[in-house]
């Protein structure tokens, strides 16, 4: 589940722009409740030097959230959801919106964190500027709630949101220009705003106690001098977390590489063919107590495990392994241990005993050595080919249901064989098809109604859609609330080979309901 999504919990637009009688500005209008976000620069509409602007401001669940009951960046990461800072990247993710009304060509988008808590309001009027809040709730291109203006750092009034930015300058702000983020779009002016702002969310997780930032969320804006330019951008427009369309809402996104690739199925013993990195094995022991992972007991606090290897179950000669014998292993997460090792053995089985002792160099059977754990491994041997050939597979999903609820993650088992196993009426009656690893398989989900596709193949340096493998195949954990209820769904595979993706022919439907 290397995906988690927040969806804005309030957002508005504010405008200076005229009203329909050219005469009075909307200054004091809310948008709150709108469908729709919008930004724009309009030259030369009311008089022949009159500049009009609109921005967006945006405010996400990060460390708390105004509306009861919906988790945070924080909370998921206090509670092992997402991983901690450093292992995860955060992507604001705020969606196009086709319009009949000019669209800005050739322009950027800049995303900056505001400085200044504000009420979202419920204005839907994104026409003619009509819902005036007269001081009362709602943020406006005046105030950023009922009569609190917007205010820079120096505590002085200032118009369209107060926002931390270097042209502050001569003041601290002057550091905050990393946490300024740009888009350009180009000559057609369509397209979602996707913008890596992890080192923005970090700062808000962070908070000021920590020399972070208070989280009051950003403003989406044209640039300066694209603002004041005497030409017009007008008008880019986005789904606001008012819309009736799911995947359209803003959101921030959580991308992470969750996969695990446990060689226990796939053990290579040692080859002169191989290089040292290649002839590394990586095992896993996962330790639960009442089907929840549990850390062992009593392993240092530095965590840290040993594996031997064996040739029996109980006692037997202890094979060699490199570059460590016993073996070093370490703690990943709750519960979960790792170990990498080559071997070189001629046996057709052997077992690997975890254990702690506490005494430096001590082997399993020391009197102070606790064993935790006895595994099996059976090692194959690594051999070159006279041919060459790109391997095909044929997937399918073990334990898919026909329908879930929105508030299961679900764990998903695959069976992968290669597509050319044909056993004959010999083989077939004493051998069991093997299960093949693929080392890098990718999924996504896309609706089925309209092919929209929801979850992407998560390729690339972020390895977000990655599936894991352990000694019974590859699996994968899937969140339903990424998805939208009373909607079937489905799910593909890509595989990566001798470096061409290759997607899967076969799709896997299910529905998700309340």
């Amino acid at each position: 589940m290397g995906i988690k999504r927040y969806i804005a919990d309030k957002d508005n637009v504010i405008t200076n722009a005229y009203q329909s009688n050219l005469v009075t500005r909307g200054t004091g209008s809310n948008m709150g409740l709108a469908s729709s976000l919008e930004v724009f620069s309009i030259y030369a509409q009311a008089t022949s030097a009159s500049v009009e602007k609109a921005r967006t401001i945006v405010q996400f669940p990060i460390t708390s959230s105004e509306i009861s009951g919906i988790p945070t960046i924080l909370s998921d990461r206090t509670a092992g959801t997402i991983p901690a800072s450093g292992s995860v990247d955060f992507f604001l993710k705020v969606y196009n919106v086709a319009t009949d009304q000019t669209l800005p060509r050739n322009f950027t988008l800049v995303v900056s964190p505001l400085s200044q808590s504000w009420e979202e309001g419920s204005g839907i009027d994104l026409d003619n500027y009509t819902d005036l809040t007269y001081g009362g709730t709602g943020s406006n291109w005046i105030n950023a709630r009922a009569t609190t203006p917007w205010v820079d750092i120096n505590g002085d009034e200032v118009n369209g949101g107060s926002y931390l930015s270097a042209s502050w300058s001569g003041s601290p702000l002057t550091d905050y220009d990393e946490f300024n983020y740009r888009q350009t779009f180009g000559e057609k002016g369509t397209g979602d705003v996707e913008i890596n702002i992890t080192g923005l969310v970090e700062q808000w997780v962070k908070g000021t106690a920590a020399s972070g930032f208070d989280n009051f969320g950003a403003i989406i804006k044209l640039t300066g001098s694209q603002e004041s330019a005497r030409r017009s951008y007008y008008t880019k427009r986005f789904s606001s977390r008012s819309s009736e369309y799911f995947f359209s809402r803003p959101v921030i996104e959580a991308r992470w590489d969750d996969s695990t690739k446990d060689n226990r199925g796939n053990f290579i013993v040692s080859s002169s063919a191989l290089s040292s990195a290649n002839n590394l094995n990586t095992i896993y022991l996962y330790n639960y107590y009442r089907g929840q992972p549990a850390d062992l007991a009593p392993v240092d606090g530095d965590k840290v495990v040993y594996v031997s290897v064996f040739n029996l179950t109980a006692s037997g000669v202890q094979l060699s392994t490199s570059p460590n014998d016993p073996v070093t292993g370490g703690w990943v997460s709750t519960g979960v241990y790792t170990a990498s090792f080559a071997l070189n053995t001629t046996a057709s089985v052997v077992y690997d005993r975890w254990f702690s002792t506490g005494t430096v160099g001590a082997g399993v059977d020391d009197a102070d050595s606790v064993i935790y754990h006895t595994g099996t491994i059976k090692p194959q041997v690594f051999d070159s080919e006279n041919r060459f050939y790109i391997p095909r597979y044929v997937t399918t999903i073990q334990n898919l249901e026909d329908a879930y609820r929105r508030n299961d993650i679900v764990r998903l088992r695959l069976f992968t064989r290669l597509k050319n196993w044909n056993p004959n009426i010999y083989t077939v009656a004493s051998t069991d098809i093997q299960n093949s690893f693929v080392e890098n398989a990718y999924y996504k989900v896309y609706r089925i109604i309209d092919n929209k596709e929801v979850i992407a193949y998560g390729t690339g340096s972020l390895n977000c859609t990655r599936l894991s493998y352990d000694v019974s195949g590859s699996y994968f954990d899937l969140d339903m609330s990424l998805l939208e209820e009373n909607y079937s769904y489905g799910i593909k595979f890509s595989h990566y080979i001798n470096g061409v993706y290759k997607e899967q022919a076969a799709t896997f439907k299910f529905r998700v309901d309340q």
